[in-house]
């Protein structure tokens, strides 16, 4: 493995594990003192709201992504790609991972699994695919093209 990808590698672990926090905490946030604590009238609402697991883990994971993409676009992989486009890639790739995730999730923790290991394990798998997923899919052929201005000024 060259050194440029090994720091590439370290950055991207750095910053999902800064995106894990967010996921954790907001999950943690979610779980433990919002959902139980909700009084809604609307049934429709409420059997939604009635998975919690669910619920808490697709909040939780918008954020940490937003987050992770965020910083990995700019640091990680300093990629000048065209914002939306990488999104929507990475939109893409969630649109597969996310239902998939939610689904075992939710099963698992209905036969018993403690939710925390289930968000960790899910989490172990996202970071990943997800790395290769940006390495060879959002950012091929488009890594370190931010410009030489936009570099310096970090």
């Amino acid at each position: 493995m060259k050194k440029s990808n090994a720091l590439q590698a370290v950055k991207f672990a750095l910053f999902s594990a800064s995106a894990g926090i967010i996921q954790v905490g907001s999950f943690t946030l979610l779980n433990e003192l919002v959902l139980p604590n909700i009084n809604i009238q609307n049934e429709k609402l409420m059997a939604i709201l009635s998975a919690e697991y669910g619920v808490c883990y697709l909040i939780a994971l918008v954020l940490s992504v937003l987050w992770n993409f965020t910083l990995n676009r700019r640091y990680t992989f300093r990629s000048a790609a065209n914002i939306p486009v990488a999104m929507a890639k990475i939109a893409g790739f969630y649109l597969v991972f996310t239902p998939v995730s939610t689904i075992l999730g939710n099963l698992a923790a209905d036969k018993g699994v403690n939710e925390y290991i289930v968000l960790a394990l899910t989490m172990a798998s996202n970071f990943v695919l997800e790395y290769l997923f940006c390495k060879f899919v959002v950012y091929r052929n488009q890594e370190n093209t931010l410009p030489e201005k936009t570099k310096k000024a970090e």
